[in-house]
């Protein structure tokens, strides 16, 4: 049987950790609170704010749990192989024409609009392994688009 570890960074677990302290010692107390109170409003067939916040005390709860076995199977990335891209690394890209730097992250970190690109993703799986010189050829819904390699941090 293979355990799949969900692959963070150092930064990735800690704000991991953080939602899940906030979870458990904030949200999930006000959420019980704000049901004990929607329930004393009478008719909880016809009650609203009893139905949301029933509702969002169970997304809490889900929440909560599937963060619970993520913080258990979690292997951090402290190190990576010089010289090449690996998790954690910055890369700067040369794309049709301009510089673009990424972070390569795990998967429940991953930011496009931050440029935080996921290991399992099509770019981030490209790169793995790859050396400042290299290109590299990603499929996307608009066409190949070809990625050169000019540094890596």
């Amino acid at each position: 049987m293979t355990i799949n570890h969900v692959v963070v960074t150092k930064e990735g677990l800690d704000a991991l950790k953080a939602e899940y302290e906030e979870l458990v010692n904030v949200k999930r107390p006000e959420a019980v609170t704000r049901l004990a109170t929607a329930r004393d409003q009478g008719d909880l067939s016809e009650n609203s704010e009893y139905t949301d916040a029933k509702q969002s005390l169970s997304f809490i709860d889900g929440r909560i749990a599937e963060l619970e076995v993520v913080l258990h199977d979690v292997k951090v990335v402290t190190t990576h192989a010089k010289g090449q891209v690996d998790v954690g690394c910055k890369v700067t890209l040369h794309i049709n024409g301009k510089k673009e730097e990424f972070t390569v992250v795990g998967e429940w970190e991953a930011d496009p609009a931050s440029k935080k690109i996921s290991h399992e993703s099509p770019l981030g799986k490209a790169l793995l392994g790859k050396k400042v010189g290299e290109k590299v050829e990603v499929e996307a819904p608009a066409g190949k688009i070809l990625y050169k390699i000019l540094s890596i941090e």
